[in-house]
């Protein structure tokens, strides 16, 4: 089974950080997004995997190709973001031939059973109740958890259960016809192409989908669920920097859980709770709390707070809160 992972997204709602960076490359608890996902479907048993890669993406395949060698890894261009659907359909030559795939978007962490989801003999989508569905893919399923209907941002919802970003399909091939008839139909949702309408199509024309609950589901797209999802993961087990082993730094208060990286400068501050840093940063004369940190950068007498700063950004001041990208320089003298 070949695992299709789109990151070819500009993740818009995310700037500044993603003019520079790839939001599935953006760190939360010690790592980037990206190693969430393939982590978790790796544990499972899946090796071979599709990456659908567009805006910033040579730095996706760098960081892939670095970080997982062992895993067979393919790399399809979408030159044009024109949805989810299309977005999968882009790696149509690498998975045409295939009895199943799994699909996960890259933007997302999920806490999911996946030997649940591959055992099942049907295609199944991943669901999570929220509180507003119009935002999500929608869908509605019966008492035995068998999907009949599937609507991409609906502005009246019949249903609380959002698509996670989480599929198995084993109609492959009606998958790619159906977003090809979308395409050339030109049927779009909120102006995209979306897997949701493909999913929809091959669910009337009779094959079975199977709503799997997961437990938890964090939509990285916004610096609010960004953070708290950081807060969130560094409060489990095996992501937060182990207290007995952290360097000590000079005149500096840990409250933890924090996650901070190697080589790091830290002077007359108090770190903490619920920090990322990443590597290389130096901190001076600071108080940083509820925020992560970027690569190699710098900050100097400041106070921080939900805070998300990005890599090489250097910050001299005040006490305030800050969503700045990389290779930026706030100086308040």
């Amino acid at each position: 089974m070949k695992v299709v992972i789109p990151v070819a997204g500009a993740g818009t709602r995310l700037r500044p950080h993603t003019y520079t960076q790839p939001k599935p490359l953006l760190p939360v608890a010690g790592k980037p997004i990206i190693c969430f996902i393939v982590d978790k479907l790796a544990e499972a048993g899946l090796t071979d995997f599709v990456f659908v890669i567009g805006y910033l993406g040579d730095k996706v395949r760098d960081f892939i190709e670095h970080r997982y060698p062992h895993l067979k890894t393919e790399f399809v261009y979408q030159e044009y973001r024109e949805g989810s659907g299309h977005a999968v359909w882009t790696a149509h030559e690498a998975i045409e031939d295939e009895d199943e795939v799994f699909i996960a978007f890259g933007d997302t962490i999920f806490d999911a059973d996946l030997k649940l989801m591959l055992d099942c003999p049907h295609s199944c989508i991943g669901v999570k109740k929220v509180n507003d569905p119009r935002e999500f893919g929608v869908a509605e399923f019966d008492e035995r958890g068998f999907v009949t209907r599937m609507v991409e941002k609906p502005r009246i919802p019949k249903s609380n259960m959002a698509i996670v970003g989480l599929y198995k399909i084993k109609e492959v091939k009606a998958l790619l016809r159906a977003v090809e008839h979308l395409m050339q139909t030109n049927q779009r949702t909120v102006g995209e192409i979306q897997l949701t309408d493909a999913l929809q199509h091959i669910l009337e024309q009779g094959a079975p989908f199977q709503a799997i609950p997961v437990n938890n589901w964090f939509d990285c797209g916004r610096k609010e669920v960004l953070l708290e999802t950081n807060a969130m993961l560094l409060g489990q087990r095996g992501y937060a920097s182990d207290a007995f082993s952290m360097p000590v730094f000079e005149n500096t208060i840990i409250i933890h859980p924090v996650a901070i990286g190697e080589n790091c400068h830290i002077a007359n501050s108090i770190i903490g709770p619920h920090v990322t840093i990443g590597n290389n940063v130096t901190i001076n004369s600071a108080i940083v709390k509820d925020s992560i940190i970027g690569n190699f950068a710098s900050i100097d007498e400041v106070v921080l707070r939900h805070s998300v700063v990005g890599i090489d950004a250097v910050i001299k001041g005040r006490n305030l809160s800050l969503n700045i990208g990389d290779n930026t320089e706030i100086d308040f003298g």
